[in-house]
C-alpha cells in the first residue's frame, strides 16, 4: 500500500469524522442550549454562528470530506486494492447526501435568517425563529446521522484492512485469525 493511498484514505475518514462531531455538536449541545434562549438571543446567536463558521478549517474538513474520498476511491481502482472500494464509495455516496441536504435545506435556512437583518431591529423575532429552527435542527439531524454513517464507514474501512497478528501462544490455538484460549 503506497503512502498516498493511505494518507488520502487517512484524511477523508478525519474529515469526515470531525464533520459528524461538528454536526452532531449542534444536535445535542449547541440547538437545544439555544432552544433555552429567548427569540432574540437565538436569533442572534444563529446569525453570529452562521459567519464564524466559514472559515479555512471548515472548508478543509467540509469540502476535504468529499474530495478525498473520491481520490481514495480513485487510488483504490485497482485490482489489489479493490476488496475496500466499496466502503469507500459507501462513505463517499454518504458523506454527498451530506452536501446535498447541507445545500438544499440548512444553506438556504440560514440565507434566510441572515437576510432577517439585525436582531435588534427585526420586529418580530419570534416569527424569523419559527420559520427556522425546526426545520434546520430536522436537516441538521438528517445530515448528522448520514456523516456519522460516512464516518463509520471510513472507520470500518480501516478495521478490514487490519491483518491478525498470528503467533504461538502456550496453551491459545488460532482460529481464522483470532486467539482464542484452548480451555474454553
Amino acid at each position: 500500500m503506497g503512502f498516498w493511498t493511505s494518507a488520502t484514505l487517512v484524511a477523508a475518514t478525519l474529515t469526515t469524522g470531525l464533520m459528524a462531531g461538528l454536526f452532531a455538536a449542534f444536535w445535542y449541545a449547541i440547538m437545544p442550549g439555544l432552544a433555552r434562549a429567548s427569540d432574540l438571543a437565538f436569533v442572534e446567536g444563529m446569525q453570529r454562528i452562521n459567519v464564524a463558521i466559514l472559515n479555512g478549517w471548515f472548508g478543509l474538513c467540509f469540502a476535504g470530506a468529499l474530495v478525498f474520498s473520491v481520490v481514495a476511491a480513485i487510488l483504490h481502482a485497482g485490482a489489489e486494492r479493490r476488496a475496500v472500494l466499496p466502503w469507500i464509495v459507501a462513505g463517499a455516496v454518504l458523506y454527498l447526501v451530506v452536501l446535498v441536504v447541507t445545500v438544499a435545506a440548512n444553506v438556504p435556512l440560514n440565507d434566510r435568517l441572515d437576510a432577517a437583518g439585525d436582531p435588534a431591529r427585526i420586529g418580530d423575532p419570534h416569527a424569523v425563529r419559527e420559520q427556522f429552527e425546526a426545520a434546520w435542527v430536522r436537516w441538521n439531524a438528517v445530515r448528522t446521522l448520514a456523516c456519522t454513517l460516512a464516518f463509520a464507514t471510513g472507520t470500518a474501512n480501516s478495521c478490514s484492512r487490519t491483518r491478525p497478528v498470528r503467533r504461538k501462544v502456550p496453551g491459545v490455538r488460532t482460529v481464522s485469525g483470532w486467539l482464542r484460549d484452548e480451555r474454553s
